[in-house]
């Protein structure tokens, strides 16, 4: 019995330290790959958020551009609007068209005074 006791625990091998190390490396770079892939994608959802504002406002400001019936001016006019617990900055501008009796309105929105447009809308308004 003894005998055969002392066969099987021998047959019994464990791992290696070698073995260990490699296998934790091989954890800990599977594990570093999904957390930077978890972080790219929170980024990512933070940034389509910021865009969808940013069309959301523009299209209000077109709209209310329109609703008002007034025939935009040729230089930048600019303000701000708090929306979703964000301020954010907006301006438009009217672009002379070969019809006179159309005129391009460009909207802009973004985040920070000054800073790159999130959002960029280029439509036409009739004169009325």
């Amino acid at each position: 019995m003894k005998l055969f006791l002392y066969r099987s625990i021998k047959k019994m091998r464990g791992m290696t330290l070698l073995e260990v190390m490699l296998a934790l490396v091989i954890l800990a770079t599977a594990g570093l790959a999904v957390m930077q892939a978890a972080s790219q994608a929170l980024s990512n959802q933070n940034y389509l958020q910021k865009k969808t504002f940013a069309m959301w406002i523009a299209s209000n400001r077109i709209a209310e551009l329109k609703l008002e019936e007034q025939w935009p001016a040729l230089s930048w006019k600019d303000d701000e609007i708090e929306f979703a617990n964000v301020k954010w900055f907006w301006r438009y501008k009217g672009v002379a068209t070969a019809d006179p009796s159309f005129i391009a309105l460009d909207v802009e929105v973004s985040d920070e005074k000054g800073g790159q447009a999130l959002s960029y809308i280029r439509t036409y308004i009739a004169k009325p």
